[in-house]
C-alpha cells in the first residue's frame, strides 16, 4: 500500500496534472467525498470500507486545508 504523496506524484506524472487526488481532496475536503461514498456505500462492500477511513479522517478533524490538516499538513 502506498501512501498519499507517492499515489499523488505517480497520478501527477502519468497524467501531467497539477493535483493528484489526495491533494485534490484536501482542496476540496472531505465531507462531500464522505456523503457520496455513503450514497453508493448501500450497493458495494468496497465503498463501505472507503466510508470508513474517510469517517476516520473526519472524526479526527483532518478534513483538508480548511482545517490545516488532511492528506498534506
Amino acid at each position: 500500500m502506498s501512501d498519499p504523496h507517492t499515489i499523488d506524484k505517480a497520478w501527477m506524472l502519468a497524467t501531467k496534472a497539477p493535483m493528484g487526488p489526495f491533494a485534490i481532496l484536501d482542496v476540496v475536503g472531505l465531507q462531500t467525498p464522505y456523503n457520496l461514498t455513503l450514497s453508493r456505500s448501500e450497493t458495494d462492500e468496497e465503498q463501505v470500507k472507503i466510508a470508513r477511513l474517510i469517517k476516520e479522517m473526519i472524526d479526527k478533524g483532518h478534513t483538508g486545508l480548511a482545517a490545516g490538516k488532511g492528506f498534506y499538513k
